[in-house]
């Protein structure tokens, strides 16, 4: 492909030298006897090189350069400066002005043949690089979004699988996730970590599955045992977690969703803000999806029951924190839609 130079400069003798020593190796050279009338050419055109010269009548070339750079349609094009000068200053000025070159008058033949091809082949070699860096960006991202799709749906498998342990849990951890999630949307949590805990909080029953159905099952009180054997499903869960290492932070919905931020809780009885947050969030949702579910020993709770609830164990069992964003989610849920 042809190189195309716009040579600027106000000196009809300049512009016809470097017409001739360009037009004689097969380029493509257009004129502008001034900045401002090259500002107008590149309204509508856009060569693969501009040669300016430093000192021109009207705007000079520092000028020129400035309004070329500071229009997005031209500030990529590379330019080259021609100065009769020589001293380091303007050099200094040029390459900070956005210029990649500078080239001496009188021309060299030679020398501006070289200098003109290598800088307009390291930009275009520079546009290719970028363009498939972008390429492979894009196609990183797509794998990466595929493969997260991928673990989203085996990560609801599995928690549907362990709510079915239990008939009336079905599609608890799925509601838990949705309502952790809300919660910490309002929290201020980026995609990432709301991303995160919906994964923690679908996965924080996992325990369950060391639990006999037999006690999951039990459709009347639980004996002491029994109820200590259920105790059980937090470290069981984060046990089976803490092997993705890749993840680190998974087991801690699953470990500590049933402490209480007022240390009461199982099952190592910490308190306040040594309860991981995600937690914190986590055990409000679950607590929630818990009473607007229907049991075998009772029936789920109305709206106003289950704001009563929350607002009463506020600082107690949960976080307040966070315990008020459940409150104004409820609020807001004026069709009673966040139930099983």
């Amino acid at each position: 492909m042809d190189e195309w130079v716009l040579v600027v400069d106000d000196d009809a003798q300049n512009l016809r030298m470097a017409n001739q020593i360009l037009t004689s190796e097969k380029m493509r050279v257009s004129s502008a006897k001034s900045g401002e009338q090259a500002l107008e050419f590149l309204k509508n055109n856009t060569p693969d090189l501009i040669l300016l010269d430093v000192h021109m009548t009207g705007i000079d070339g520092f000028e020129t350069i400035d309004r070329i750079k500071a229009e997005e349609k031209t500030r990529e094009i590379p330019i080259i400066l021609l100065t009769a000068d020589d001293d380091q200053e303007t050099e200094t000025r040029a390459l900070r002005a956005g210029a990649m070159d500078f080239i001496k008058k009188p021309f060299i033949p030679d020398v501006l043949i070289l200098r003109v091809r290598h800088t307009v082949e390291l930009t275009r070699l520079q546009k290719n690089l970028t363009a498939e860096v972008e390429k492979k960006a894009a196609e990183i991202s797509k794998e990466r979004d595929r493969v997260e799709r991928m673990i989203m749906q085996v990560v609801k498998t599995l928690s549907g699988a362990i709510d079915a342990k239990d008939p009336y849990t079905n599609g608890h951890s799925a509601r838990v996730a949705e309502y952790s999630k809300k919660i910490a949307e309002k929290a201020g949590y980026s995609e990432r970590k709301l991303r995160d805990i919906e994964i923690m909080a679908l996965l924080h029953d996992i325990g369950k599955i060391g639990i006999p159905d037999t006690i999951l099952n039990k459709p009347g009180k639980l004996s002491a045992d029994e109820y200590s054997k259920v105790k059980e499903h937090p470290v069981i869960g984060a046990k089976i977690l803490e092997n993705i290492s890749e993840f680190p932070d998974i087991s801690l919905g699953a470990m500590y969703h049933h402490e209480r931020y007022d240390g009461k809780g199982y099952p190592k009885g910490i308190a306040g803000e040594n309860i991981p947050e995600q937690a914190r969030i986590i055990a409000v949702a679950d607590c929630y999806d818990a009473i607007t579910s229907n049991r075998s020993y009772r029936n789920m709770l109305r709206p106003n029951e289950a704001r009563d609830r929350i607002e009463k164990d506020k600082g107690k069992q949960f976080d307040p924190h966070f315990a008020d964003i459940m409150l104004s989610l409820i609020d807001e849920d004026t069709d009673f839609t966040m139930h099983e």
